[in-house]
């Protein structure tokens, strides 16, 4: 199975409750009165607007935000000459980890000001973002999804981590699905083959990210999720 992945954060609340007889998964210690959580895997993105929305419905403020907001600009690897089109490239240089940290996820956390960017750089645009802040109340729950999210650099600041796994056959359907309109077929298989399935192998083996879930979903059938591990 393959995933993407999606993260969610939470500031000052309780972690939800495990469903009976889910088996337990581990969290990291020391969460505070700021929290985060975090999911990922194909269907990463509806997770994460269902889950905000179901945590509005509960009463909490809650801000949305996607790692993909937060990569290097095209303009940059051109300038600076590295390499982001390979899968290698795409996984080692495409993410800009130190503004996701600095922008996004310091200030949510329970040390944090509360006051984040949701998006550094446009990901088609390459428009600057960074100085566009918002102000999250200290309950806030800050949802963001995005591949790449369970990296050792990123681990200090989530509460809670989901993985989404998928039949990567289905996986490649809905990303075809989504791409072959704006790509064009050959283009669109072409990405998927040389550069975001090398990068998400290298991902896979190099993060063992199932292993660093705190929950585990089986999203072959949207509409029929399984709850593999919590």
């Amino acid at each position: 199975m393959v995933a993407a992945h999606a993260a969610a954060g939470l500031r000052g609340a309780e972690p939800a409750a495990r469903p009976p007889g889910a088996p337990r998964g581990g969290r990291p210690a020391g969460a505070g009165p700021r929290r985060r959580r975090r999911a990922h895997g194909s269907g990463k993105t509806s997770l994460a607007h269902e889950l905000a929305a179901a945590v509005r419905a509960l009463g909490r403020p809650t801000l949305r935000a996607s790692l993909d907001d937060f990569k290097r600009p095209w303009r940059d690897a051109v300038e600076r000459g590295y390499d982001r089109t390979s899968g290698e490239g795409y996984y080692r240089n495409a993410q800009d980890v130190a503004a996701a940290r600095g922008l996004l996820l310091a200030p949510a956390g329970p040390d944090g000001s509360g006051v984040v960017a949701l998006c550094a750089h446009d990901p088609i645009t390459g428009a600057d973002h960074r100085a566009v802040t918002v102000a999250a109340p200290a309950d806030a729950v800050l949802v963001v999804d995005g591949v790449f999210g369970m990296r050792p650099e990123y681990d200090a600041f989530w509460d809670l981590r989901v993985w989404l796994a998928t039949q990567p056959e289905v996986a490649l359907a809905r990303a075809l699905g989504r791409d072959v309109p704006r790509d064009g077929r050959d283009e669109a298989e072409r990405l998927h083959r040389e550069r975001y399935a090398v990068s998400e192998r290298i991902y896979v083996g190099e993060v063992d990210p199932v292993a660093r879930a705190d929950v585990v979903v089986d999203n072959t059938d949207l509409a029929a999720p399984v709850v593999l591990r919590w």
